[in-house]
């Protein structure tokens, strides 16, 4: 036993001894020259915030549409299980060019939404109807919608709220 113990610290010893290079120049210069490519490549590429614009020299679009809401969330305050509650978001574009709604949806299958279909003009309006079935839930709820749309950037969002009410309890209804 004390044999295998002393083999085996001797082995670790010639082992560590052997991986250890004696010219530390060397060393210290490949691991300062890694260093350095990693910061060069760190400053070279960085992070760009605004998927919209490809490179750091590319500036976004001036000519944007721009989606300005006159209210991005909504409370129902309380309601009855089982209930279904809409509500319309109501937004302008401001920007200088036709605004087009690719897309529009929400996280769960209990929150629909309906939008404008049509491009909207410089200065024209447009809605996004918002339907939340309440069945099977209980509690608090916060939905989001996440509208996809040619703005920058591409994801604008609205929510609602509400409180659902335990069963036989009456609340007021606000839309």
């Amino acid at each position: 036993m004390k044999r295998t113990l002393l083999s085996s610290l001797l082995l670790s010893s010639a082992l560590l001894l052997g991986a250890c290079n004696n010219n530390p120049g060397e060393v210290g210069t490949e691991g300062m020259n890694a260093a350095a490519a990693d910061a060069n490549a760190a400053t070279a590429a960085p992070l760009i915030d605004n998927p919209n614009v490809s490179s750091e020299t590319e500036a976004p679009n001036p000519n944007a549409p721009v989606m300005t809401f006159a209210k991005t969330d909504h409370d129902f305050g309380d309601i009855q299980p089982n209930a279904v509650v809409k509500t319309t978001f109501e937004f302008t574009n401001t920007g200088k060019s036709p605004l087009i709604i690719e897309n529009a949806t929400a996280a769960c299958g209990c929150t629909t939404p309906n939008w404008t279909k049509e491009p909207i003009a410089p200065g024209g309006k447009g809605i996004i109807d918002v339907q939340f079935d309440a069945h099977g839930k209980t509690g608090m709820q916060n939905k989001e919608v996440a509208i996809q749309a040619n703005t920058q950037p591409s994801i604008n969002k609205v929510v609602i709220k509400t409180n659902i009410l335990p069963d036989g309890q009456n609340g007021p209804y606000r839309q």
